[in-house]
């Protein structure tokens, strides 16, 4: 669960705005990709929103990749020129595609609160991935 990083760490996971998602496809070939995110205590949603794409939804490569192979890696970082004050932390989880559901409301109220764009986009319609926390480890430099 994400209770279990340093509060520090937990702080950067809640409040930052973007970060990225780490997927492999069937042949274990890595495919990343930014994301806007939201989490709970124990699995981070990111929708597949209406932000212009080249596929419909479940045709993205992420989707396809969770599809055959729900492990996944999300990194959430914080950068800044004076390096003392870097850090990161690195999820693994579990992914899944969820179109309704008491989690996908769950995931849309979160996102809709944390991204005011969210607000304007029928997210109610849109598939949400769930990653269910693994494990996560987190780094900081001495000044973080």
């Amino acid at each position: 669960m994400f209770s279990r990083l340093s509060p520090a760490a937990f702080r950067l996971l809640r409040s930052a705005r973007v970060a990225h998602l780490a997927t492999a496809d069937h042949k274990g070939r890595p495919h990343v990709v930014p994301i806007c995110f939201a989490v709970d205590g124990r699995e981070l949603f990111t929708p597949l929103d209406e932000k212009p794409k080249k596929s419909p939804p479940l045709r993205l490569k992420r989707a396809r990749n969770i599809i055959l192979n729900p492990k996944v890696a999300v990194l959430v970082d914080h950068y800044e020129e004076n390096w003392r004050r870097l850090t990161y932390i690195l999820i693994h989880g579990r992914a899944m595609l969820a179109m309704r559901g008491k989690k996908h409301r769950k995931a849309v109220r979160l996102l809709r609160k944390k991204y005011s764009q969210y607000r304007s986009m029928r997210l109610e319609e849109r598939p949400v991935i769930i990653v269910r926390y693994i494990s996560a480890h987190s780094w900081a430099a001495k000044d973080a």
